[in-house]
C-alpha cells in the first residue's frame, strides 16, 4: 500500500481511502502513509467521535461522509437529517478546511425522498461560506 500512495504522491494525486468501521487506531498510521482523505466517518463505532477526530487529526487529514445512511437517513426525520448535517458542518468543516459532505455510503432504497432533500437543503444552508471572511 505504501508503494502506491507513494507512487501517486509522485504524480501530485490526492489519496483517497475507504475504510469503513471503527478505524481511529489506523489513523496514526494512515496520515503516516500520506493519505489525503478518509472516507467514511462512520461517527457512530467506537472510537469515531466526530470532535475528537478534527481535533486529533483535523490539520492532517480530509474526513468525507459522516452523514450516517445506516440510521439517520433511512429512519430519522427530515429534522434529524438537517441537524446531523448541521453538527458535521459545524464540527469537521469549523475551520472551512478538511471536510466533504456526503453519506457515509451509498443511500439506501428505503430512504425517504424528503430526507435526501433535507439533506442537500441543510448542505447549501450550513455549508454556505461564501458570506464569511
Amino acid at each position: 500500500m505504501q508503494r502506491a500512495i507513494d507512487q501517486a504522491k509522485s504524480y501530485g494525486i490526492i489519496v483517497f481511502h475507504h475504510d469503513d468501521g471503527s478505524v481511529r487506531k489506523l489513523l496514526p498510521t494512515l496520515v503516516e502513509m500520506g493519505i489525503d482523505v478518509l472516507n467514511p466517518v462512520q461517527w457512530r463505532c467506537a472510537g469515531m467521535d466526530r470532535a475528537d477526530l478534527k481535533a486529533t487529526f483535523g490539520e492532517q487529514i480530509c474526513f468525507h461522509g459522516a452523514v450516517d445512511n445506516q440510521e439517520t437517513l433511512p429512519f430519522g426525520t427530515p429534522e434529524d437529517v438537517r441537524e446531523e448535517v448541521r453538527y458535521n458542518i459545524a464540527v469537521l468543516a469549523a475551520d472551512r478546511t478538511g471536510y466533504i459532505l456526503a453519506p457515509c455510503h451509498t443511500i439506501q432504497p428505503n430512504t425517504a425522498v424528503e430526507n435526501i432533500i433535507a439533506l442537500y437543503e441543510a448542505a447549501r444552508e450550513y455549508g454556505d461560506f461564501s458570506s464569511q471572511a
